[in-house]
């Protein structure tokens, strides 16, 4: 199923498990927000403002369905920017630890304000550089269009246990990003995006991390 138009994308939140009354309020106050921000910073493109509820709600709730209720908690998102997927995950699931890390402050001031008024009480915002970030193991690392796969799993894989479920939507990059990722052990694969017919969502594992690279011959 691709999800086409807002009518779409809104009924099928609102079929979710976690999408309940409440949930669905947050998640329209996180559009208004969202809408009255985006004309201070450009926190999205303003073209994408039109299939808000397709682009960024659903393209963020999508997540929850890869990963058990039980096992979400804590979760990470990287260079969660305006939010995505991280304070979609948080409207839907406030009852779990999610740490949205964000390096440029005033998005970082917006998304705690965000929080704020969500009543988030769980969800936390880091502002900085992850090299900055506190080692700590999480049970989900999301990261929506934050760096080339590489070069985030060598940001971030110091976070992440045998365990920890990584989820990664990169457009239509997402095969081609895999296909090229070389030296580390993984058992990455790609999901189909809903929010595009032409995107994936690349979910997996990490058993190990970086394979050795191996010595020369003697």
């Amino acid at each position: 199923m691709i999800l086409t138009s807002e009518a779409e994308a809104k009924a099928w939140l609102q079929s979710l498990p976690d999408c309940d009354a409440v949930a669905f309020e947050r998640l329209e106050l996180l559009v208004r927000l969202l809408r009255e921000e985006n004309l201070r910073q450009n926190l999205v493109s303003a073209a994408s403002m039109d299939q808000v509820w397709v682009r960024h709600i659903a393209d963020s709730a999508q997540l929850l369905g890869y990963v058990p209720r039980e096992t979400m908690s804590p979760w990470l998102d990287l260079g969660t920017g305006a939010g995505f997927p991280g304070l979609v995950v948080a409207a839907l699931r406030p009852d779990i630890h999610i740490v949205m890390a964000e390096s440029r402050p005033r998005r970082a001031d917006w998304l705690e304000s965000t929080r704020t008024v969500l009543a988030l009480d769980k969800a936390e915002i880091f502002c900085g550089r992850i090299e900055a970030l506190p080692n700590a193991p999480f049970r989900v690392i999301s990261a929506r269009a934050f760096a080339p796969l590489g070069k985030l799993l060598d940001l971030s894989a110091r976070f992440s246990t045998a365990d920890t479920v990584w989820l990664l939507p990169k457009g239509r990059s997402a095969a081609q990003e895999l296909q090229d990722l070389k030296g580390w052990q993984r058992m990455f694969h790609v999901e189909q995006s809903l929010s595009d017919a032409e995107a994936g969502v690349i979910v997996g594992t990490l058993p190990r991390q970086k394979a050795p690279k191996k010595g020369k011959k003697s």
